[in-house]
């Protein structure tokens, strides 16, 4: 478009696009009140108030060529000087002395130059038959006494106007920040307070919002209970699953022992999935620590975790969930070990972003499937490998969610240390 280049200067914020749609419509007005009314005003004004100076100062010459003097020039309050001459001088912002100036060469005949020193007074040079003479005389008597004062109430009511039209507009998108505030914060899976309040269209949005948010949580509600009951009713069969096996003969067990174990593993990341990112509430936690933690704790449960570099302030805190942080960190090491031979983890802490990176060794996800490896139950066994089990593909999608409670998201690259899959859970600290 052509004014697209536009949009590089323009306020990204709601404020500051509503104080230029109030301000522009203002300066507009007063500019153009000031050019056409303003102008053309003092200058109507001015150039009769120069004509009608010009033949009280006809008059004076009048007299002088006669009679060598003026009669009149003390009565009209014009002082008549012979012989000398003037500097045409003038200010650059006195636009009415141009008009003065202009009218007096028009309507007196061999005007030599006039002076206007400023706002005071007039010299006007002129030849006659008996010599030169300078004619003096207030400014006042040829142009309009304050001229600025319109443009200065104008500029004050301007002003007021604004601020009043500001405190109004401000009032009106408050409801609309608070309506930003609370689904910001839904995304982020935290319930704050909201009412609907301000105009119509607002208050609909609002209470649409309310009505998403309630059918969401009771989405949520409904999809946690489902998963959390299913799951609880298996544990009672593989129960007893185990007390039978542990009658049979060491030959016979082995494998169905096998196949329990991986159910009840199954069992364990289904709850961990219907458990979500909702335990806990955020509290400030040090990132590092809570992954040396977790690394520590994997690495007593002989799986093959190492820690790789710590960037950033030791001590400082994050508002984190920390139960949610750990199951998604802990799913992230247990995919990793599962498909490579080893994993590392490292943490880079800035003031905009958390990053929590496990790496690993393994045949990684193609570019066009790590959209898809996110969604749950999403398995893609063909380009993974196999040879330590298979899961129900929860493990990312349990990540993808802990990210997003957090406000953040997770992310699948390359790893170009170990030549398998970067997992980065990335959370922004803005």
């Amino acid at each position: 478009m052509f004014f697209g280049w536009l949009k590089h200067y323009m306020p990204r914020s709601l404020y500051g696009r509503a104080a230029l749609i109030l301000i522009v419509p203002i300066v507009g007005l007063q500019l153009v009140v000031s050019i056409i009314f303003v102008q053309r005003h003092f200058d109507d004004v001015t150039t009769q108030m120069t004509r009608s100076m010009a033949v009280e100062l006809r008059l004076v010459l009048a007299e002088y060529r006669q009679t060598g003097t003026s009669a009149s020039a003390e009565a009209l309050r014009i002082d008549l000087v012979e012989g000398g001459a003037v500097q045409e001088r003038h200010r650059w912002y006195d636009f009415a002395g141009l008009v003065v100036r202009r009218e007096l060469q028009a309507a007196i005949a061999a005007v030599q130059g006039v002076d206007l020193p400023n706002g005071r007074v007039v010299y006007l040079a002129v030849m006659t038959e008996r010599g030169p003479v300078v004619l003096t005389f207030e400014r006042l008597r040829v142009s309009a006494s304050n001229p600025h004062q319109l443009l200065v109430y104008m500029i004050l009511v301007g002003i007021l106007m604004t601020v009043i039209a500001y405190i109004y507009l401000r009032n009106q998108l408050r409801p609309i920040k608070r309506l930003a505030a609370a689904a910001s914060a839904f995304g982020r899976g935290q319930v704050i307070e909201y009412r609907p309040s301000g105009a119509v269209e607002v208050r609909a949005a609002g209470n649409a919002f309310l009505d998403m948010r309630n059918r969401i949580e009771r989405q949520i509600e409904q999809r946690t209970l489902m998963l959390s009951g299913v799951s609880h009713d298996l544990r009672t069969p593989l129960t007893r699953m185990k007390l039978g096996l542990s009658l049979l003969e060491d030959e016979e067990r082995e494998p169905l022992e096998r196949d329990v174990q991986e159910m009840q593993r199954l069992v364990d990341e289904f709850l961990s999935f219907a458990k979500g990112a909702s335990e806990g509430d955020p509290e400030p936690s040090e990132p590092f620590a809570l992954v040396e933690e977790i690394v520590h704790d994997c690495q007593r449960a002989g799986l093959a975790v190492e820690l790789g570099e710590m960037l950033g302030t030791r001590d400082e805190a994050v508002a984190l969930r920390r139960v949610g942080v750990r199951r998604a960190v802990e799913n992230l090491i247990g995919n990793a070990v599962r498909y490579g031979t080893r994993a590392v983890v490292s943490v880079a802490l800035t003031e905009r972003a958390l990053r929590i990176r496990v790496e690993d060794d393994g045949p990684g996800i193609a570019p066009d499937d790590r959209e898809e490896a996110l969604r749950p139950f999403t398995r893609l066994d063909a380009a993974r490998n196999q040879n330590q089990g298979s899961g129900v593909g929860l493990g990312l999608s349990i990540a993808t969610d802990v990210a997003r409670a957090h406000g953040g998201v997770l992310r699948l690259g390359e790893s170009s240390a170990l030549g398998g899959l970067r997992a980065d859970i990335v959370i922004g600290r803005g």
